[in-house]
């Protein structure tokens, strides 16, 4: 039986920046895994508050959170976004680091971290920024409706087609 293919298109520099900005501000919320070396790495639920022009992902999180000391360990880390309503997907390896500048907390403070802090003073906020060191994504061209069509097609008809999606690598 034949596959669906997806042509590559490989990004660099700033064209590699925008795709991750417009993938991972699209997805919002994504995986952000951490102890990525050990044998049982952790992934938890969190939200982006931005991609800024070289291409880092900026997070709030709690001192107290298990990311910030497996970040203090080993501050490699992989994203996992997942826009499933348009089939984005992107990937992200980087290197992450801690910061508690008040100007960044003023900057990426929202009124949804008043859920877990009390106000932009409290000493447990850490902004999270990650550098992307590797990265690739999987998006769609066409409507999910229309590639999933032509995927359908090509697994009963048995023909090679494109499938309506783009991938490649990003490199920032």
């Amino acid at each position: 039986m034949a596959q669906a293919i997806s042509p590559v298109e490989n990004l660099s520099s700033q064209q590699a920046v925008e795709k991750i900005k417009e993938l991972a501000e699209k997805a919002k919320t994504f995986m952000f895994t951490t102890s990525i070396q050990s044998d049982y790495p952790t992934s938890r639920p969190m939200t982006v508050q931005e991609v800024d022009e070289e291409g880092r992902l900026w997070f709030i999180s709690s001192s107290e959170s298990h990311n910030v000391d497996e970040i203090k360990e080993n501050n490699r880390v992989q994203l996992y976004f997942s826009n499933t309503d348009k089939y984005e997907f992107l990937y992200v390896l980087g290197e992450a680091s801690l910061h508690t500048d008040k100007a960044l907390i003023e900057k990426y403070w929202t009124d949804f971290a008043k859920a877990w802090f009390d106000g932009k003073e409290d000493p447990r906020i850490r902004i999270i920024s990650v550098k992307p060191v590797d990265a690739y994504y999987w998006d769609t061209k066409y409507s999910k409706i229309i590639s999933l069509v032509k995927i359908g097609w090509a697994a009963m008809t048995g023909a090679k087609i494109e499938d309506g999606g783009i991938e490649g690598e990003l490199k920032v």
